[in-house]
């Protein structure tokens, strides 16, 4: 995946806060401007089976009418057979290069990492990018050390060819010290989806990375 997709990455599962409708969500979000968008759909009432799947592909859909990359988290399974274009994983998953040899070379595999080790096994196994954090407190993720800034810049110089994905409480106002520290895109997830309008939330936020990656300051 190329760094041009890994700008504005935004992650939802299919309960948003308040009762919204998850899809119409996931529209504004697009309309916004996000560049890659992963269903993350976790927790004690999460969809699964042929609900899931359902969920899944009316995701791929709106991803694909607004030529953005469609990611799921976790599930191999699922991502190759509604034709994902990608797969993330967490470290405790699954072994990363067995799911390269799954996956082939045309989707993509994101991997979560905490160490600096972490990431270097993940570019071994032939990841498309690497996910650092929880960078910032963040509900999302919760019960989970904190990566330090420092880890992104380690990662940057050590892997110059790697996109860096920043994600864990990141808001409008520190993303600046997120891409400043070597990322090439952020994560975001509630500051979407507790919005009242996601899609100007989602414009805003576009606006802040660019701006960022230019090395332009608010």
């Amino acid at each position: 995946m190329s760094n041009n997709n890994l700008k504005l990455y935004f992650v939802m599962r299919s309960k948003v806060i308040g009762g919204s409708d998850p899809l119409a969500v996931l529209e504004g979000a697009l309309k916004g401007g996000v560049t890659c968008f992963q269903l993350r759909e976790k927790g004690p009432d999460a969809l699964s089976g042929a609900k899931l799947e359902e969920f899944a592909i009316q995701c791929k859909s709106l991803c694909k009418e607004y030529g953005v990359p469609f990611i799921i988290s976790g599930d191999v399974d699922l991502a190759v057979k509604v034709g994902a274009d990608g797969i993330h994983l967490e470290q405790e998953e699954i072994d990363f290069s067995r799911v390269r040899e799954k996956l082939g070379q045309n989707m993509s595999l994101g991997v979560s990492v905490h160490t600096a080790s972490e990431a270097f096994a993940a570019a071994d196994a032939g990841a498309s990018y690497i996910e650092i954090g929880p960078l910032f407190e963040s509900k999302e993720k919760v019960n989970r050390p904190t990566a330090k800034l420092e880890l992104i810049r380690e990662v940057a110089f050590q892997l110059p060819g790697l996109p860096i994905v920043g994600c864990g409480g990141i808001t409008e106002r520190k993303m600046g010290s997120v891409i400043r520290a070597g990322a090439s895109c952020v994560a975001v997830s509630s500051v979407i989806t507790d919005a009242e309008n996601p899609e100007e939330a989602a414009r805003q936020l576009k606006g802040q990375v660019l701006l960022s990656l230019t090395g332009v300051e608010m």
